[in-house]
């Protein structure tokens, strides 16, 4: 959900900036839809990547023994 929310807001974030850059470039469209599902394609990717190393270390922990040294 934080991941989403976070490309989200990244995104109308961007979307705004878009009129800025475009004025300072030449040649480059504000708004290209490729280059935006792109980025939030690979802004989710990382995401779920960082989140999927730490939950498969988890289910390898034996929850009786973590109890244990607590």
């Amino acid at each position: 959900m934080l991941i989403v929310t976070g490309a989200a807001i990244g995104l109308v974030v961007s979307l705004a900036l878009t009129r800025l850059l475009a004025s300072q470039f030449r040649g480059i469209s504000a708004t290209d839809p490729a280059t935006f599902v792109f980025v939030v394609a690979t802004v989710i990717a990382a995401g779920l990547f960082a989140c999927f190393l730490p939950a498969r270390r988890a289910t390898h922990v034996d929850p009786m023994a973590t109890l244990r040294n607590e």
